[in-house]
């Protein structure tokens, strides 16, 4: 299957997903994950990117970065082929550690920002590994002391309130709010994923000869409802993502999830 170009973000802020090779667990015991913050340490330094938030679980990893100097693709693939070095020495292997294809998702505005930053850090208390307050592998625990070599706390905290104390006491609480957000993570249940969704989408165009411009006309509201309504069946984007990948204004998408859900008369 070939490769689809990665969209860009205006902002140059990215949600990233790097998944262990075939599902598997590479981060096996507290000197793995405390190996991989080194590593993100010493990357941010070399790549000049910022890091605004992190999680690192036992299969996977999610971070939130801005890229500087280098690019996004560049950073990621420095900071996999360092952890896979240690990885493989350590535990005398060879061969890939994460999925050669990361994933990632664009984030272009503050609010989303925020709520991808809850997302991340909720993840060890979703997986049912305690509290966030308590996990050592994430940015939440930073975030509390108020100050990291790491991460840009100031930054995301002044997007809330210029107030230090205020901006803390609110991101506390979102991050306790119980808000099913959808961002990219190891779920691939559902039938359509981040590796096929733009070849199932050229089929669909196709079949009914149309271009992806298309999807923009009026008389083609029909076809762009019928493709919205099976991404959100048959996968776990958002209605965020799907608006884009697909082009689309998101409160086309969201117009047409109401729809979806009201009784036919």
């Amino acid at each position: 299957m070939p490769r689809h170009a990665r969209i860009l973000s205006e902002k140059m802020t990215y949600h990233v997903m790097m998944r262990g090779n075939n599902k598997e667990k590479v981060f096996l015991n507290d000197k793995d994950k405390n190996k991989m913050i080194n590593i993100l340490q010493e990357k941010k330094i070399s790549c000049n990117y910022y890091l605004l938030a992190y999680c690192i679980m036992d299969n996977h990893i999610h971070l939130i970065l801005r890229q500087g100097s280098e690019d996004l693709p560049t950073v990621i693939k420095k900071i996999a082929v360092t952890y896979a070095h240690y990885y493989n020495i350590e535990y005398g292997r060879v061969g890939h550690v994460f999925q050669d294809r990361y994933r990632s998702e664009n984030i272009d505005s503050d609010r989303y920002l925020l709520a991808a930053v809850r997302y991340i850090n909720q993840n060890p208390l979703k997986a049912g590994l305690g509290m966030m307050e308590t996990y050592r592998w994430s940015s939440y625990a930073e975030y509390l002391k108020g100050s990291s070599n790491l991460i840009e706390i100031k930054e995301v905290l002044s997007i809330i309130s210029e107030n230090q104390d205020k901006a803390l006491n609110e991101f506390i609480k979102m991050h306790h709010e119980n808000i099913e957000d959808k961002f990219i993570d190891i779920e691939e249940n559902k039938r359509i994923n981040y590796d096929n969704v733009n070849e199932y989408i050229s089929n669909f165009l196709e079949e009914r000869n149309l271009c992806l411009s298309d999807l923009k006309k009026g008389e083609n509201k029909n076809a762009v409802q019928e493709l919205i309504q099976y991404l959100l069946c048959e996968s776990n984007f958002s209605k965020r993502k799907i608006a884009e990948i697909i082009g689309l204004n998101r409160e086309i998408v969201r117009k047409i999830t109401i729809m979806s859900r009201e009784p036919s008369p």
